[in-house]
């Protein structure tokens, strides 16, 4: 059976958390290829094991089996509930498109894993996590590099982490005045060869913090300001595809990061902000 048909099938047999999670797949089952199973248990204010449990009472092995078969699924069924029914000419090669771009997305995150040592992401939680208790942490990102900076900066913000987050390298220049020994400044550029950034990334070190670079795995003027680097491998010959699976490789990065942010005591202080947060959201 169809993975969104088994939960449509047993939704009425679930608990009110399962249904919940049933509830999020189906109304989001487009988005879900972006959802690691602690965003999903994040955006829900349950617990990533629920999330587990969930998958693995409908048969699943675990959350990237469910992920997987929601995808294939979602190929499946493009433009399947048209009144005219494509021909499975048609179908077909946007069958094969969406498993290839599911494929190229997975060999990227792969490729990313395997040039970020765990020790080099336990480095680089480390230091923000120590900044999260004495200090500050700056980040900026320009242009496209900005959505994963704000939505980085959100995150620290529910671990209780005190972030100063700017677009602007203006900006981001005064701000840094105020830094000191401890702080931490995490620079998003995906070809790090800003000049701007490359001098605020000076200016950060001069004044005593710790900076991190999230930038290509290729070389660039940006890294040689890094104390600790976080590298994205993501290659592809089409224009259309290669920065999609740089920012779900990057993506990926940032997860691991924030889990161990999570796992090192600060998941308490998300579910208190979480809890916080819910009632604005849900009024």
């Amino acid at each position: 059976m169809a993975a969104l048909l088994k939960i449509r099938a047993g939704r009425d047999q679930m608990s009110a958390i399962e249904r919940r999670i049933a509830d999020f797949i189906l109304d989001n089952a487009q988005l879900l290829r972006d959802y690691s199973s602690q965003q999903l248990a994040n955006a829900l204010g349950i617990s990533q094991s629920s999330v587990v449990k969930f998958c693995q009472k409908l048969g699943f092995k675990g959350y990237p089996d469910l992920k997987y078969s929601v995808g294939e699924a979602i190929a499946r069924a493009d433009n399947g509930d048209d009144a005219t029914h494509p021909d499975a000419d048609d179908v077909e090669p946007q069958r094969d498109a969406a498993l290839e771009l599911w494929r190229s997305k997975s060999e990227a995150q792969e490729e990313t894993r395997s040039i970020n040592p765990p020790e080099a992401i336990e480095a680089v939680a480390t230091v923000i996590a120590d900044a999260g208790h004495h200090g500050k942490v700056f980040i900026i990102g320009l242009g496209e590099d900005d959505i994963h900076a704000r939505a980085f900066a959100l995150r620290l913000s529910l671990l209780g982490i005190l972030t100063v987050h700017n677009f602007d390298t203006a900006h981001m220049t005064a701000s840094v005045s105020a830094a000191r020994a401890g702080d931490v400044l995490l620079v998003f550029s995906e070809h790090g060869k800003q000049p701007a950034l490359c001098q605020i990334g000076r200016l950060f070190r001069q004044r005593g913090g710790s900076v991190v670079t999230v930038t290509r795995h290729t070389s660039n003027p940006l890294r040689a300001h890094a104390d600790l680097t976080l590298l994205v491998s993501a290659h592809d010959d089409r224009t259309h595809i290669e920065p999609l699976l740089y920012h779900s490789a990057l993506q990926h990065l940032l997860d691991r990061v924030f889990v161990l942010l999570c796992e090192g005591g600060r998941d308490e202080q998300l579910q208190e902000n979480l809890d916080r947060i819910r009632p604005m959201l849900e009024g």
